[in-house]
């Protein structure tokens, strides 16, 4: 059974399947209770672990409610919670684990640490974030974009700020969805180069960017994220050097009257975005936050071939 670790290496086709399910399975359960169980059970006598080595809100709430509603049941797990905070190494916590449960969700630091839990677990697992890239919150990107504004397939989206994780994965879906992506940001923060290229292989035009008002001109979509990564201290030198690429109402007047804006929480208000646009009319935020839960639905049964 396959698992979900990037968008760069899993086929187009199989995206698109994921998303088309997502949609569906989301009409299927409009103005049900939260708790309403999805038609057949997906994940009957399923198990699925969750780990959490970093914190989460939106991942554990939306993992964790996804396997709920499809019949399966949920063992949410910190290194806490292990004894990998006790020295147990990675391939023996994934070998252990494998024979518990039918499918691992993980949410850590290193992309090498997902790596090696992957070469030794024997069940599927799924990519919840790394160090590297954040795959499962581009997907309910791309989902919410559409919902809104049709197929991104040549539309324009600009990133702004800091080349991070998240950027990352924006760079693969370009190459894998078709669509164009502006990068703008300080030298030093530039998104990764073998993303970039894989963007650009795929046909997607790929432009690096310095100044923010520039960029966003005819932008169907601006994303942006928190300056920092949450583990990480925000150095003054790093904030400076971002200081002029807030998004603020000024800047989404360059781009298109109905230009979409996200951010995949949490935002830090006033900083890397205004909160006039994080609530503002064109902020889809809360739209790609519950979209989480769709997609990765459609995510865990893609990797366990329930779809």
């Amino acid at each position: 059974m396959p698992d979900f670790l990037e968008i760069s290496e899993i086929a187009a086709k199989d995206l698109r399947l994921i998303l088309e399910n997502a949609k569906k399975a989301k009409l299927a359960q409009a103005g049900q209770p939260k708790g309403y169980m999805d038609a057949g059970l997906p994940l009957h006598d399923t198990v699925v672990a969750l780990i959490f080595e970093k914190h989460s809100t939106r991942t554990r709430l939306s993992f964790d409610v996804g396997v709920r509603q499809m019949g399966g049941q949920s063992i949410v797990l910190s290194t806490a919670d292990m004894h990998r905070s006790r020295g147990e190494t990675i391939k023996d916590t994934a070998l252990m684990l494998s024979r518990y449960v039918d499918l691992i969700m993980i949410r850590t630091f290193a992309d090498e640490i997902l790596r090696e839990f992957v070469a030794h677990s024997t069940v599927p697992v799924i990519n919840g974030l790394t160090d590297y890239s954040h795959p499962c919150q581009i997907m309910a990107d791309v989902m919410t974009f559409e919902e809104k504004a049709g197929p991104i397939n040549g539309k324009k989206v600009v990133w702004i700020g800091n080349g991070n994780n998240v950027c990352t994965s924006f760079l693969h879906a370009a190459g894998q969805f078709g669509f164009n992506f502006a990068f703008c940001g300080p030298k030093g923060l530039d998104p990764d180069k073998n993303a970039v290229a894989f963007a650009k292989a795929q046909g997607s035009e790929v432009t690096i960017k310095r100044d923010p008002f520039s960029a966003v001109v005819d932008a169907d979509l601006i994303v942006t994220d928190a300056w920092v990564s949450m583990h990480e201290d925000a150095g003054e030198e790093t904030l400076k050097q971002l200081h002029s690429f807030q998004v603020n109402s000024q800047l989404l007047s360059r781009a298109k009257d109905n230009v979409i804006f996200m951010h995949c929480l949490p935002a830090h208000r006033e900083e890397e975005v205004t909160s006039e646009v994080l609530d503002g009319p064109n902020s889809v935020v809360l739209d790609e936050a519950e979209n989480r839960l769709h997609v990765q639905k459609s995510i865990m049964k893609w990797c366990l071939r329930k779809l």
